[in-house]
């Protein structure tokens, strides 16, 4: 009908009567018939660059074509750019939440940061970075032995953050929740079991990507290994009752390794300050991405940002700075415009 896609213009049939179908009964009966359907919506802007996703394929020798945008997928049967060039693009207006709380409940907020208006695989890096800050090491000394032991399984943390981000339903504009509790971690992201999924069938390790388009990207970048093998990772350190699910929501619940530990008052003051700091740039993995994807990164906001300036945003020596650009140089990624002092860096990026 000419009213389209809205209650006048859909109906749903009772019996002899045909009642209009409420906007969420609409987008609900849309989502089941247009399955990964953020692959058929159209972005909502359509000047938009991928700067920080070429860097991240060119770290991995994978320098993107010409035809980049049709071979991931990025655009619609009209040969628009979709919802998943928004995410991936230098300009989606969307951002991740990661919320820190003084006790167990939401009332003492803390810490509220954001991590978006960037690409979503670098909006990925930063909160695997941040949540890796968090996650810091507990220790037990008895007579015999002095155990370490995370706050929350370094492993399955990871997982669960990528399993949120790639599988959450950005076809409501929702993006996942990560909140810190004094005693728990929990990751909430859009949309519930898969369709075409039973719950028992989500336990078995069965898959049913949302987003097929994310899965294949994130594959490429390294940042999952293969299909449906970051639930199993998650299950070998936490229970099945971890998860909470709902209609519309999948929730994610890791209780603190603090809580059973009876060094707690020890380690609270003494480790808590001394093993952040170590914990920020040790065992983060693949989580926090190369100095080399950082440095270009960096450069792609501040083409005129200086050696020292690196180190200090980066957290590395000013040295090895040196010999990442030289490694990047070497590669034919980057070039030096003008001279060192006032001159400006210039990222290539090879077609």
């Amino acid at each position: 009908t000419k009213f389209g896609m809205s209650p006048k213009g859909c109906y749903l049939r009772i019996g002899s009567a045909a009642e209009p179908m409420t906007t969420r009964q609409i987008e609900q009966f849309f989502a089941t018939r247009a399955r990964n359907s953020i692959g058929h919506i159209r972005s909502r802007r359509q000047d938009l660059t991928f700067a920080q996703l070429k860097i991240y394929y060119e770290a991995m020798n994978l320098p993107l074509g010409d035809q980049f945008a049709q071979n991931l997928e990025l655009l619609t049967d009209e040969g628009l750019y979709n919802y998943v060039a928004y995410l991936l693009s230098d300009q989606p207006g969307v951002s991740i939440k990661v919320a820190k709380y003084a006790g167990t409940d939401r009332v003492d907020l803390i810490e509220n940061e954001e991590y978006g208006h960037c690409s979503l695989i670098k909006a990925t890096h930063q909160v695997l970075d941040r949540l890796n800050i968090e996650n810091r090491t507990l220790t037990r000394i008895t007579h015999k032995t002095r155990e370490e032991k995370r706050l929350y399984h370094p492993v399955a943390l990871r997982e669960a953050v990528i399993n949120a981000i790639i599988h959450n339903d950005y076809s409501y504009e929702g993006v996942p929740k990560f909140e810190l509790f004094a005693d728990r971690l929990e990751i909430t992201s859009t949309g519930g079991v898969p369709l075409g999924l039973t719950e028992d069938e989500f336990f078995a390790g069965y898959s049913v990507p949302r987003n097929k388009e994310l899965m294949r990207i994130f594959r490429d970048l390294d940042l999952v290994e293969q299909l449906g093998s970051g639930l199993p990772r998650i299950l070998t350190a936490y229970a099945e009752s971890t998860f909470q699910f709902s209609e519309n929501f999948l929730r994610m619940i890791f209780p603190s390794e603090e809580e059973n530990t009876t060094a707690k008052q020890k380690t609270s003051g003494k480790t808590s300050g001394k093993t952040s700091g170590k914990t920020s740039g040790k065992g983060s993995g693949k989580g926090s991405g190369n100095s080399s994807v950082k440095i270009l990164l960096a450069m792609e906001e501040n083409p005129h940002i200086t050696i020292p300036e690196l180190a200090v945003k980066i957290g590395i020596t000013e040295r090895s700075i040196e010999r990442n650009i030289q490694s990047i140089q070497a590669k034919g990624l980057l070039e030096r415009v003008g001279p060192a002092k006032g001159g400006s860096w210039k990222i290539i990026n090879k077609d």
